[in-house]
C-alpha cells in the first residue's frame, strides 16, 4: 500500500514538473513572439505610450527594426506594451521620420541635439543625417551674422582695413566730439544714419566688411573702401553760424549713402582693380546731387578719394526771425 503512495507521488511530482518546464520556455518566447506574430506594436517609451505598425519600424535597417524580428530582446508588461527605457519626448518625432521619411527639425540648438542623440541610440540613420545637416547649416548662419570683432586702436583698424579682401563701410559716429549744441533734427538724423547702418549689414552681410568707430574725431562720417584704401567718404556734418551763436547740424543724406555703398560693390572679390573698375567710379562723379559738393584728394598717383560734404537749406523753423545763417564746410 505505501508502495503504491510512493510510486503515486513520484508520477505526480514528474508530471508536475513536466508542465512547469514548458510554461517556462513559453515566458522567454512572449518576449519577442508577441512582436513577429502581430501586425500593430504598442510602445511605451518612458511613460510615452506610442501605437504604431511593424511595417513602420522595420523601414530602416534600426534598432526598432531588429526589435521586431527578434534580433534585440525587449521587455513586454502585462497589457502587452513593449518597454523601452528612454525618455519619450523625441520618440514622435522619430516615428514620423520613419512614416514619411523627412520630418521638421526644432530650431533650438539644444533640442536638436536630444533629437539627434534619440536618432543614434535607435540606429535611425536617415534622422541622423537629417540632424546633422541642420546642425551644420546653423553653424553657418551663427559664423556669418554673429561675429563682431571689438577693436581697440586704429592702428589695429587700419590694418584690419587693409588686408580684408572684401569691400569696407565704415561709420565714425562720435556724438560727444561737439563742443557746441546741435540743431533741432540733428539728435534724430544722427539715429536715422545708425539705423541705416544696421540695415545695410543686414542687407550685405557676407559681402561687405562693416566698421563702426564710436571714438573717432568725426561726429557722423561714412567711409567707403575698397582693396586696403579709402574710395569715398561722406561727412553729415556741418556748423551753421548764426548771430552770437554756433551749431551743429547732422543731415541725413541716406539716398547718397546707399549709392556709394553700391559702388564699393565693384571692389567685390577684386572686381575693382582693372582700369574698367576705376573707370565706372571716376565718371560717376560728374553726376553728384544738388545740395552736397564734391571734392577729389590725391592718395598716391592717380587713385583719389570722393570726399561729399552735405550742404542743405537749414529750415525756418530752425533759427529766428531776422538771423543770417552762413554754411562753412
Amino acid at each position: 500500500m505505501s508502495a503504491e503512495a510512493s510510486a503515486g507521488s513520484d508520477a505526480a511530482d514528474s508530471a508536475q514538473s513536466a508542465v512547469s518546464q514548458p510554461a517556462f520556455h513559453n515566458t522567454d518566447e512572449l518576449r519577442n513572439r508577441g512582436l513577429l506574430g502581430s501586425k500593430y506594436v504598442k510602445l511605451n517609451v518612458g511613460g510615452s505610450l506610442h501605437y504604431t505598425t511593424v511595417q513602420t519600424l522595420s523601414k530602416e535597417d534600426s534598432l526598432l527594426r531588429s526589435i521586431c524580428n527578434g534580433g534585440t530582446e525587449v521587455t513586454i508588461d502585462s497589457e502587452g506594451w513593449v518597454v523601452l527605457d528612454r525618455c519619450g519626448r523625441h520618440f514622435g518625432l522619430v516615428l514620423n521620420f520613419l512614416r514619411d521619411g523627412s520630418v521638421p527639425l526644432p530650431e533650438d540648438h539644444r533640442e536638436l541635439d536630444e533629437v539627434l542623440k534619440e536618432a543614434q541610440y535607435y540606429r535611425v540613420q536617415g534622422l541622423v543625417q537629417h540632424c546633422l545637416s541642420a546642425m551644420q547649416k546653423q553653424k553657418d548662419v551663427f559664423e556669418s551674422v554673429c561675429r563682431i570683432p571689438m577693436i581697440t586702436s586704429a592702428k589695429e583698424e587700419q590694418r584690419m582695413i587693409a588686408t580684408c579682401r572684401k569691400p569696407v563701410v565704415k561709420l565714425q559716429n562720435n556724438r560727444g566730439n561737439n563742443k557746441y549744441s546741435y540743431t533741432s533734427n540733428s539728435d534724430d538724423n544722427l539715429l536715422k544714419n545708425i539705423e541705416l547702418f544696421d540695415k545695410l549689414v543686414l542687407r550685405f552681410n557676407g559681402r561687405v566688411l562693416f566698421v563702426k568707430d564710436v571714438l573717432g574725431d568725426e561726429i557722423c562720417c561714412w567711409s567707403f573702401y575698397g582693396e586696403g584704401r579709402k574710395i569715398a567718404e561722406v561727412c553729415c556734418t556741418s556748423i551753421v553760424y548764426a548771430t552770437e551763436k554756433k551749431q551743429t547740424k547732422v543731415e541725413f543724406p541716406e539716398a547718397r549713402i546707399f549709392e556709394e555703398t553700391l559702388n564699393i560693390l565693384i571692389y567685390e572679390n577684386g572686381r575693382g582693380s582693372g582700369p574698367g573698375g576705376l573707370h565706372l567710379l571716376d565718371s560717376r562723379g560728374s553726376g553728384s546731387s544738388l545740395g552736397q559738393s564734391e571734392e577729389e584728394g590725391a592718395v598716391g598717383g592717380d587713385r583719389r578719394v570722393r570726399r561729399i560734404h552735405v550742404r542743405r537749406h537749414i529750415m525756418h523753423d530752425e533759427r529766428g526771425h531776422g538771423q543770417q545763417t552762413v554754411y562753412k564746410d
